[in-house]
Parts: C-alpha cells; sequence; structure tokens
C-alpha cells in the first residue's frame, strides 16, 4: 500500500516499518542551519478531508496497524481541536492502534496547555520525537535553532507532567573544533535538568547545498569534527549524565561511526567501556560510505 506522499518524505528510523500519515507538509520553523529537509516545501496544512481519505485508504490495505507516524516536520504545530479529529479517525478506522506518535519542536509543545497535552495522550498522541541538537545556548543560536536550552527544559518537563514520552536527539559535532566542550556540557546540563525517556545521538553530517547556510549563521569558521573528536564527545555526553529518571539511549542511527546501546544510568559503565575500546582502535568503526542522515 502506497499512499501519495508529498515527498520528500522523512520519518525517524524506528518509524520505519509503520504507517505514515502526512497531515502537514514542511516544518512550520524549517530555519535550522542544518536541516535540509523541508527547504523544498512550504509548510502548510493538509485539509481535513484529504487526511481523513488517506487513513480510511490505509485502513483497507492495513487494518490491523497498530502504529502511526503522523508528517511531516512537526505536525504537533497543529491546533489541539484538530490533532483530536485526527486521532479520533485514526482510531475509528484502526482498531487494533496502540501508539501514535510525531515530530514536536519546543515551541509547539509550550504552545499547548498541560490539560491539552493530557487529552491528546488520551486520545492515542503517546510519543513526541523533540530535536534537541544541544543544550548550549550558544550552539543553539549558532544553528539558528529557534530555542534555548531553558525553553527546551520547559517543554520536557511540561510533556513529563502530561505523560507524553519524549524522544529527543542530540548532534554530535555541533561545537566544531572550538566549542565542542560547551556543546556537550551545556547537553548534560539540559539532559540532567529534565526527564525524557529515549535519548539518541547523531553525528553531524551537511548536505552540499546547506554548507555555505550553515559556515555564514555559524558566525565563524567551522570544521567538522573527525571521529575521534566525535568520539570523544560520546564519552564526555556518557561520562556526564546521571539524568533524573531513567533513560533508553541508542546511537544507532547510520550517521554514527560507532553504534551503541543501553539504558542510563544502569548501562553507563558499559558505555563508557565500549567508546574507550573504540578510542583505543579495539572496535571497527561504520565506513564513510555507509553513513548518511
Amino acid at each position: 500500500m502506497l499512499l501519495n506522499y508529498h515527498m520528500p518524505l522523512y520519518r525517524p528510523p524506528s518509524e520505519g516499518n509503520n504507517l505514515i500519515i502526512q497531515v502537514t507538509l514542511g516544518c512550520s520553523f524549517n530555519q535550522c542551519s542544518f536541516c535540509a529537509m523541508y527547504r523544498s516545501k512550504v509548510y502548510s496544512q493538509r485539509p481535513f478531508v484529504d487526511v481523513v481519505h488517506d487513513i480510511q485508504q490505509a485502513a483497507k490495505s492495513l487494518p490491523d496497524a497498530r502504529r502511526v507516524f503522523l508528517a511531516d516536520g512537526d505536525a504537533f504545530c497543529l491546533p489541539t481541536h484538530d490533532l483530536i479529529a485526527i486521532l479520533d479517525a485514526l482510531k475509528a478506522a484502526l482498531p487494533k492502534l496502540s501508539r501514535v506518535s510525531c515530530y514536536a519542536t519546543p515551541s509547539n509543545i509550550l504552545n499547548k496547555s498541560v490539560d491539552e497535552l493530557r487529552l491528546l495522550k488520551e486520545k492515542g498522541l503517546n510519543l513526541l520525537y523533540l530535536g534537541i541538537e544541544s543544550g548550549s545556548n550558544l550552539i543553539l543560536k549558532k544553528i539558528t535553532k529557534g530555542a534555548s536550552q531553558q525553553s527546551i527544559a520547559k517543554a520536557m518537563l511540561k510533556a513529563d507532567e502530561a505523560s507524553l514520552k519524549v524522544s529527543g536527539t542530540v548532534i554530535l559535532g555541533l561545537g566544531g573544533k572550538h566549542h565542542g566542550q560547551e556543546h556537550i556540557d551545556g547537553t548534560i546540563e539540559l539532559l540532567n535538568r529534565a526527564p525524557i525517556t529515549y535519548l539518541s545521538t547523531l553525528q553531524l553530517h551537511l548536505e552540499p547545498d546547506m554548507i555555505e547556510e550553515f559556515q555564514s549563521k555559524y558566525g565563524e569558521p567551522f570544521e567538522i569534527p573527525n571521529d575521534r573528536a566525535i568520539l570523544e564527545e560520546q564519552l564526555r555526553l556518557i561520562r556526564g549524565l546521571n539524568p533524573p529518571k531513567p533513560v533508553i539511549f541508542r546511537s544507532n542511527h547510520a550517521s554514527n561511526a560507532l553504534a551503541l546501546a543501553g539504558n542510563l544510568p544502569r548501562d553507563q559503565a558499559k558505555l563508557l567501556v565500549q567508546l574507550q575500546s573504540a578510542l583505543d582502535g579495539e572496535q571497527v568503526l561504520r565506513p564513510w560510505y555507509m553513513r548518511g542522515m
């Protein structure tokens, strides 16, 4: 079954086998200097009748679908009443549905009340994918994230208050050669003050047509750190984490030189041993030709 998607279409790796319903086009912010995903689109909300049509068509081919991802870049930007209408349509069409997820920005979360978040959770939207990128205010400004450590932490705390699961991503290498320590230390500070359910790390990769914009917005010469520097960032990050609640950690995204998996803080020592082993040359890193965003 293939719906008539408006391409390009992106989704988190963990949603690869799940049903994708496109409820918005593009990204409402679309200014992050490292991200080329939605530069070819102007953000818009798809007509509700078209979304319902897609849901009904999908249900004919996948009546037993249990998980749905709402695309595009931040479907959580939609007004709460529109999201509820979509969730109700999904529930009516897919009786075995157990999870609905979507991308969200910090401002998306902060623009909704805790009661609204709880209502969306009750309606079946129970997982938000949040691009944290960094906890350093300096780096967040340099990459034009449109958020601060404080606003990201507030969004994470608000989602947690509503019992929404959050899957956050951090991009290793955003500090370049000069701000790597600040990038990681700010990220540690953020993750140690606000709870999160899942945490993933990606390794910075810039699409060729984004390099000029990234360099210009960064405000100083930038060079992507090599694999050794990235592993050292990862080591510093894992060593410094003491999250307020247990975190399921992964670095198995295709961009990473080294795939890691564990729970924090329980598996902290094991992960540090694996990282040190890679730094000592005792583990083979993922070849460059096998990496990608």
